[in-house]
């Protein structure tokens, strides 16, 4: 359910086209965009009025710009010290580093469980005594109430890793990393998975080639085979060796079996045994104290995934956090929508009109106008938590998104942005330090079917450019 919230709150009316700057005018016609197509909202921080704008008050899809609402609605709701706590129970007594039950791991959502985390924490398990569980390992989930998503329904990618659901109990957010490194006799291929998962076979079918390097993930093929024997990913395809070793983030299993491989495998590191299985289930009785308690990176960290790496899935955990901090748990979609409106009320931005999904972005659904995400930037700056928002942004030329854009200018290091990315859309939004030192806040939000194809990310860098140069 998309549910549209109506509040009082200021509107601006469209600006004309011909009242831009020429530069401007001339930057838009050069895409080949209809000046309908375009969202602008240009102001030097502090002022009363912007600087330029066009279609202030219209509502555009904005992507991925939309994490600017959500991650400041977390930030200044539960502050950047706020952690998720992953407690372990056992349903029976623990002798000489026995348990005679069942472990339960409880999740709370944590949007920075990875790898190394989830190491560690088994390794604190260990640190208490505990050896051998006879019984079964239960992964209680009941902190988010989610209805099932398929997720490829977006975009028919379900193996991609941005397409993932949330998940309470989410490692890696269920995406793999693999690695694939020819061999130095140069007619060899070896494929390694981070995790390296120990129930999920890897068949490599990769021929060494020679070829171009710019080809579609270098010519491999990637697919999951779900037999009767269980999931198995199969690599197929020419792969011209001499481009060197190339990684691929996709996700392969359900996040149960994940959580199952990983804790057999960490577990097992750690010198412990396991006689049962690892299945879905909270137990009987886990209301005493836990046996531990794993503390997550703060909201601080989580917000620089979420905004430099544009995490779908970590953005979208803070939102159904958010929802149950402030209305109770469990976390369910309608709550994370009704804090953000609320939240986001409370900082000033007029919600009259906005649409909010998922909080991520990936969504045919979300509208904002370019006026209510410029009151989200200036709710940001006003903040007492500005430092932590701005530095959460991508760095021009320097990191995140943005990495690879403006490097060798005189705009590197200058802007912090959020990007935002779907098919017919382009957005960027942020603050530009200009060249005589002046914070400007900027939202650009491009709605056409040639937007993701080269004329958005071409509007983004004349407009950038030009206030920089202000």
């Amino acid at each position: 359910m998309i549910l549209l919230v109506v509040l009082g709150g200021p509107t601006v009316a469209a600006s004309s086209f011909t009242l831009l700057p020429e530069p401007l005018q001339q930057a838009i016609r050069g895409q080949n965009l209809p000046a309908d197509a375009v969202g602008l909202w240009v102001q030097r921080v502090g002022d009363p009025e912007p600087l330029v704008q066009l279609h202030a008050d219209r509502q555009f899809n904005p992507a991925s710009t939309i994490k600017l609402a959500t991650t400041l609605a977390a930030l200044s709701e539960l502050g950047p010290d706020y952690i998720w706590e992953t407690e372990i129970h056992a349903t029976g007594p623990v002798r000489d580093g026995v348990l005679r039950g069942d472990l339960v791991l409880r999740g709370a959502g944590d949007p920075g469980m990875v790898s190394e985390e989830h190491w560690r924490m088994l390794a604190a398990l260990r640190r208490t005594g505990l050896r051998r569980i006879d019984g079964d390992v239960l992964l209680d989930t009941s902190q988010f109430r989610l209805p099932a998503e398929d997720p490829g329904a977006f975009d028919g990618q379900p193996l991609r890793a941005y397409n993932q659901p949330p998940h309470a109990l989410h490692v890696n957010a269920n995406a793999l990393r693999f690695h694939v490194l020819p061999e130095s006799d140069g007619r060899s291929i070896r494929i390694e998975a981070d995790p390296p998962l120990p129930g999920l076979p890897i068949v490599n079918r990769l021929r060494a080639s020679s070829g171009s390097c710019g080809t579609w993930q270098r010519g491999i093929r990637y697919e999951v085979d779900n037999g009767a024997t269980g999931p198995r990913v199969i690599f197929s395809g020419d792969y011209p060796v001499n481009c060197g070793s190339y990684e691929l983030l996709r996700t392969a299993v359900a996040p149960e079996i994940y959580q199952r491989e990983l804790f057999r495998l960490h577990w097992d590191q750690w010198g412990g045994e396991l006689t049962g299985q690892v299945r879905y289930g909270a137990g009987a009785d886990t209301d005493a104290d836990p046996l531990l308690v794993h503390r997550s990176r703060p909201l601080g960290d989580i917000m620089r995934v979420a905004n430099k790496w544009s995490s779908n899935v970590a953005t979208r955990q803070l939102a159904l956090t958010l929802g149950a901090e402030r209305f109770g748990p469990p976390a369910t979609v309608d709550k994370a929508r009704q804090a953000l409106y609320q939240v986001l009320g409370e900082l000033g931005v007029a919600v009259g009109g906005m649409v909010i999904d998922n909080g991520s972005g990936l969504s045919r659904h979300t509208r904002i106008t370019p006026l209510q995400l410029a009151q989200v930037l200036q709710a940001g700056w006003d903040s007492p938590w500005r430092p932590e928002f701005v530095s959460s942004l991508a760095i021009a030329g320097l990191d995140g998104t943005l990495r690879r854009r403006f490097q060798d200018g005189p705009e590197r290091g200058r802007m912090h942005l959020k990007t935002g990315h779907l098919n017919q859309v382009s957005a960027v939004a942020g603050f530009v330090r200009t060249r005589s030192n002046e914070d400007v806040l900027v939202v650009l939000l491009v709605n056409h079917e040639n937007a993701h194809t080269g004329a958005g990310t071409g509007l983004q860098e004349a407009v950038l450019r030009w206030v920089h140069a202000l």
